[in-house]
């Protein structure tokens, strides 16, 4: 617990059994649940997590998706009453030391969401981020500041933590199962007032690190703008997307 709030730990795991041990060793002890769901991998992730001393391990029966994935996390974890709900890729590209900093954001009542950036500081192409996805990344996420009128250093960040009571308001059961999933669920948080931060994270890429190809990410970015633009359409009064309706 971190000031008496109950931590819940979800990792969306997809043939993650490379990096998936080094991930879930290298978190800190503050987490009260640790949570893993395996999408119905091709390799031995759900073997591995269930003999490491998970609290829960999940298996999908046919593959969900990368946003259906994240649901059952977020179920799970919304079921054994959390109070912050952090998530965390399993690829081992994101610091899981940097757990304490995203969390006690919330638990201290700062804000209400955290996000991990690869992007504050310099270390996003000195960590490994192939330059091309720099260049994407730094393209989509000022397009979406400008269309959805916020200032954050990236939106495509796989470290992310919750109040609890966020995603109770959220209904991101409706949200798309693919990529982008994790955009609809912040465009959401966004409009609905909630209080953002970010946390510089460093970044590791190498060889075992989660990537989608060249050909789904333009399918992420095109995604990521409708989501975008539907924000500010919504904003404006002259389209009323489903995406932003109460649960």
């Amino acid at each position: 617990m971190l000031n008496s709030n109950k931590i819940v730990i979800v990792l969306p795991a997809y043939n993650a059994s490379l990096t998936l041990e080094k991930t879930i060793r290298a978190i800190p002890d503050l987490a009260d649940v640790v949570i893993v769901v395996d999408d119905h991998s091709a390799d031995d992730t759900f073997h591995l997590a269930s003999n490491l001393g998970v609290d829960r391990v999940i298996r999908h029966e046919r593959n969900l998706g990368y946003g259906g994935n994240q649901k059952t996390c977020y179920r799970e974890a919304l079921a054994m009453d959390a109070d912050i709900i952090l998530m965390l890729h399993p690829d081992y590209q994101y610091s899981p030391q940097m757990i304490p900093a995203m969390c006690a954001a919330i638990a201290y009542g700062e804000y209400d969401v955290s996000l991990g950036s690869r992007i504050l500081g310099k270390g996003a192409v000195k960590g490994g981020m192939p330059l091309y996805k720099y260049f994407f990344n730094r393209v989509l996420t000022l397009v979406q500041n400008i269309l959805i009128n916020q200032k954050l250093s990236e939106y495509h960040t796989g470290f992310r933590a919750y109040r609890a009571d966020v995603l109770r308001n959220i209904s991101f059961e409706s949200n798309s199962n693919d990529f982008v999933f994790d955009n609809e669920l912040l465009c959401q948080i966004l409009k609905k007032g909630y209080r953002v931060c970010e946390v510089s994270c460093p970044t590791r890429y190498d060889d075992a690190s989660s990537s989608i190809n060249f050909s789904r990410s333009v399918v992420y970015g095109l995604g990521v703008l409708r989501v975008s633009l539907s924000y500010l359409l919504d904003s404006w009064g002259l389209y009323r997307s489903k995406l932003f309706r109460n649960p």
